[in-house]
């Protein structure tokens, strides 16, 4: 299974209706949607009556999102971190599981939110502790500590970003109005895992090149005892998905 296939299979799995009830008003409103992916957020978007213009830079993924045709909707192809093609100013900003790779967050978010109109909003959703299920052995959690600690290090990625995501917006000049914990089928739940959840976890492990050169020779055990732990009858998720929204305070486009 490609990664499109795997994007479009864990869209079933996260709770998006539950995100688009608790935003401000949008209809007839233009959202920037960063790191699109195929499409299946903005296509709850533009369900909501929202202009929504997609960005992401993977072109196999943007080819996905492009072929639902969706009327309301503009997929363009960029990195995060480089100069968005957009020169419209929009009214929201919305970003699923894409902030934790910017470990100085508060610098992306005064970049990009150089595009909000006045008074706009900020969306952000982000997972914490991505490897923190029970019950899992003491060798294989030091193992991911470890792993997280050095990504973070590396300025690669932040494992616990989903519990900054409040005060980073906050520092960013962004009052907070809502902060939700999500439930999600495939990243925290209490419980077996579904089969299907399972094997999508299976295929994210084995993409992660960097995990599996970390782990060295143990990375099929610690595989192993992953799935095994998401797959037990005592399994229970600390991992928590939060979504925070916040407008801006100082508003004015730069």
């Amino acid at each position: 299974m490609d990664l499109v296939d795997e994007y479009k299979r864990q869209a079933r799995w996260r709770p998006w209706p539950v995100v688009v009830r608790a935003l401000p008003p949008i209809t007839g409103r233009t959202i920037l949607d960063l790191g699109c992916a195929v499409g299946d957020q903005a296509a709850e978007l533009v369900a909501h009556g929202a202009r929504v213009i997609g960005v992401d830079a993977n072109e196999d993924l943007l080819g996905e999102a492009r072929s639902r045709g969706l009327a309301n909707a503009d997929f363009r192809a960029a990195d995060l971190r480089a100069t968005l093609p957009v020169t419209e100013p929009v009214d929201g900003l919305w970003c699923s599981f894409a902030a934790a790779y910017f470990t100085d967050l508060p610098a992306a978010l005064e970049r990009w939110a150089t595009h909000l109109r006045p008074g706009g909003w900020m969306a952000l959703t982000e997972i914490d502790d991505l490897f923190g299920h029970e019950p899992l052995p003491d060798a294989t959690k030091s193992v991911f500590a470890a792993y997280a600690r050095d990504a973070l290090a590396a300025r690669r990625y932040d494992f616990h970003m989903g519990r900054k995501l409040r005060q980073y917006l906050e520092r960013s000049g962004f009052a907070v109005s809502t902060v939700l914990t999500l439930e999600d089928d495939e990243l925290s739940f209490t419980g077996p895992a579904q089969p299907a959840v399972l094997d999508a976890w299976r295929n994210r492990l084995d993409r992660m090149r960097r995990l599996h050169d970390f782990c060295g020779p143990r990375f099929d055990q610690v595989r192993a005892e992953f799935l095994d732990c998401l797959a037990s009858a005592e399994h229970r998720s600390i991992a928590k998905v939060y979504c925070c929204i916040g407008t801006r305070q100082d508003a004015p486009i730069r």
